[in-house]
């Protein structure tokens, strides 16, 4: 049987990052949505979840382009003045793997993060992380030892078949190779440990390659070929103007993702094939 897991990231970013979430959730195929908990819309978002309740909500670990959780005085290496952690994803991953004195200090966030989050009334079932920072070693480490104590049992991986991917989509070709090979490596090492500690993953995951362009032609093409087991795709979905997603992923097509997940063509064509829409508690959405 195929098993089918929508998520929307980004979750208590923006307004319309909201209200994408919930349209997305009532009129269309989303089962899950992965909450940014140092966000500025949070506590809209927290509202959202309490009136939605079957809506799953898990953590979209935030340690680079956002804000903490913890005040910036105790994060001194982390962030600056106001909070913030770096915008380049790539000089902090170094960062964070080089300085093992910042150890500590990512600890203490994380594990505010997940406390935010519980504290809100939140059932939090699953990890993920902006720009998939939850599969860097350092911080995965620190996940292996907070996610038995606060019960999380599900975590997303980042391997994504790239041939699949090139057939409907071969934009930025360099990039997604080189994504693939790190995302690859990080998924590989990451198994094992999940494995170990009894925690759950889909076999698949995608809209890691194309990231914020999962439109709904793309989403038809590749759910013929969905891999037998369990599948994630994830979105960022939105409702323009919003000036925050703007600022910050100017080139995401916010409002044809949402349009991808509320579509007709898309749930209809899902019956057809008998690929079973679920959260990560397997819960049926159609």
């Amino acid at each position: 049987m195929k098993q089918l897991i929508i998520t929307s990231d980004d979750f208590g970013l923006s307004s319309g990052v909201n209200r994408a979430v919930e349209q997305a959730w009532k009129n269309g195929i989303l089962t899950c949505a992965s909450i940014m908990p140092g966000a500025p819309a949070f506590a809209e978002a927290v509202k959202i979840a309490r009136r939605n309740p079957a809506l799953q909500v898990g953590l979209h670990l935030t340690l680079v382009q956002g804000m903490s959780v913890l005040p910036p005085n105790e994060l001194l290496g982390l962030v600056d003045a106001k909070g913030n952690f770096s915008s380049n994803p790539v000089t902090t991953g170094f960062k964070y793997f080089m300085d093992r004195a910042l150890y500590c200090q990512l600890k203490r966030e994380i594990g505010a993060q997940i406390k935010k989050v519980i504290d809100a009334g939140i059932n939090l079932t699953h990890i993920d992380g902006h720009l998939n920072i939850h599969l860097h070693p350092t911080v995965f480490r620190i996940l292996l030892e907070l996610m038995p104590q606060y019960g999380i049992k599900t975590f997303r991986l980042a391997k994504e078949r790239l041939s699949h991917n090139l057939q409907f989509n071969s934009e930025r070709k360099f990039g997604k190779y080189l994504e693939n090979f790190i995302f690859g490596r990080l998924t590989d090492k990451a198994r094992p440990e999940l494995e170990r500690l009894g925690i759950e993953y889909a076999g698949e995951v995608k809209g890691v390659l194309s990231s914020g362009r999962m439109t709904e032609e793309y989403l038809l093409n590749i759910i013929d070929d969905l891999q037998d087991g369990l599948t994630e795709i994830y979105f960022h979905p939105g409702i323009l103007p919003d000036k925050e997603i703007s600022r910050l992923m100017p080139d995401y097509r916010h409002q044809e993702e949402l349009a991808a997940i509320t579509s007709q063509q898309v749930k209809a064509k899902l019956e057809y094939l008998q690929i079973r829409v679920q959260n990560y508690r397997g819960e049926v959405k159609c």
